[in-house]
């Protein structure tokens, strides 16, 4: 008997022992981005046609800290969109109730100028609304739009549109689009769009409203008309290993529409995951991410090269993760990521900003400027 139960015992042992370096083991490969087929990287014109832009396209990446943008440029060989913007600063993202932000009140401080507590979108302290800068772009009879790899009702896109005391009354958001001239949105959501609890269909009070619904990104790709809904996932869209190059097709689909008007446009694009990345120390992820990201950034670049009268911005709501990069290879592209944390955190952001007044976002900031900024050369207040 007592054999039987030291070789059950020494089973157990080796059992648990296997099973440890197999979770350590693959936790090193989540840790280890090996590398893989870099892309080209254009330079782009630094000449404007003004000192003010017609148009804004800003660019939030969910969870991006120096880390992760360091860790995109070492994976592409060197090399990203995102260098052709020659002025560059950093953001202080703490809210009005935390040091460490979360999404929602990190995109509400960008969106209306005013830091709110963790979780509000669109509203203050006071769970009042204020008007975002996509409000006010439309009002002045600028077209608008928004494009994200997340739910289109999640927190950074949320904040630019709607106006609620919680990021997760996601089915509440959703209506608030409904109550906007929003000209383009791009994204998931669908099911919060349409199995309500309220039984409204909000996809046909949208058609009703003059929008092309879109499910099919080939289909997002080819249109041609003014007023768009791409609803590309029910919630979220997958990470971009399984999307697939949705992210800069959906940009270069929505400046295309917002071009059409005379006035100019605001548009405000999210790289969802990075974030994703993070809070699963997954440095592969987070190399995915910031790649399709940037090449998201190229498609706004490329226009903004042509066209000399777009802004272009390139921010985060926050970090995420604690990364930092312990080892990497510009040969082979290989990023060997470290963290501190599976959450967010409350270090400085980086800015990067690339046309007429980017000169504007150089130096330390609060991510309220960024608002106040904006405001200031689009809508001349």
């Amino acid at each position: 008997m007592k054999q039987k139960i030291k070789s059950a015992v020494f089973f157990v042992v080796v059992a648990l022992l296997f099973s440890t370096t197999v979770t350590a083991q693959q936790n090193k490969d989540l840790t280890l981005y090996q590398g893989g087929e870099a892309y080209e990287v254009k330079s782009f014109t630094q000449t404007f046609k003004s000192d003010s832009p017609k148009n804004v396209v800003l660019f939030i990446g969910d969870g991006m800290g120096v880390a992760h943008f360091y860790a995109g440029l070492t994976a592409n060989r060197g090399d990203l969109f995102i260098q052709n913007c020659k002025y560059i600063g950093f953001s202080k993202t703490y809210s009005s109730n935390r040091y460490v932000t979360d999404s929602a009140a990190g995109a509400t401080a960008i969106s209306t100028g005013t830091k709110t507590y963790n979780g509000a979108i669109g509203v203050g302290p006071d769970k009042n609304p204020i008007k975002t800068i996509l409000e006010e772009a439309s009002e002045k009879g600028l077209a608008t739009g928004l494009v994200s790899t997340s739910s289109i009702t999640h927190a950074t896109p949320a904040s630019f549109i709607a106006h609620q005391a919680s990021r997760s009354q996601e089915e509440d958001i959703a209506a608030d689009f409904l109550k906007t001239d929003i000209d383009v949105f791009i994204g998931g959501g669908y099911d919060f769009f349409t199995k309500r609890e309220d039984g409204r269909n909000l996809v046909n009070e949208l058609m009703r409203k003059g929008y092309t619904i879109e499910r099919e990104l080939s289909k997002i790709e080819n249109y041609k008309g003014k007023k768009l809904a791409g609803l590309t996932a029910p919630k979220g869209n997958p990470r971009m290993s399984e999307r697939g190059n949705m992210l800069p097709i959906s940009t270069h689909t929505a400046i295309k529409i917002l071009q059409q008007n005379e006035k100019g446009f605001f548009l405000m694009v999210e790289g969802s995951f990075i974030d994703s990345g993070g809070h699963g120390n997954n440095t592969v992820q987070v190399v995915e991410e910031m790649l399709d990201f940037d090449q998201a950034v190229g498609k706004a670049l490329e226009f903004a090269a042509e066209n000399g009268e777009t802004l272009v911005i390139i921010t985060a709501d926050h970090e995420t993760g604690g990364m930092t990069i312990n080892d990497g290879s510009f040969e082979t592209g290989m990023v060997k990521g470290a963290y501190t944390s599976t959450g967010h955190t409350g270090v400085m952001v980086p800015i990067f900003a690339y046309g007429p007044g980017a000169s504007e976002f150089i130096g330390i900031m609060e991510n309220t400027d960024i608002h106040a900024k904006i405001k200031k050369l689009l809508l001349k207040k």
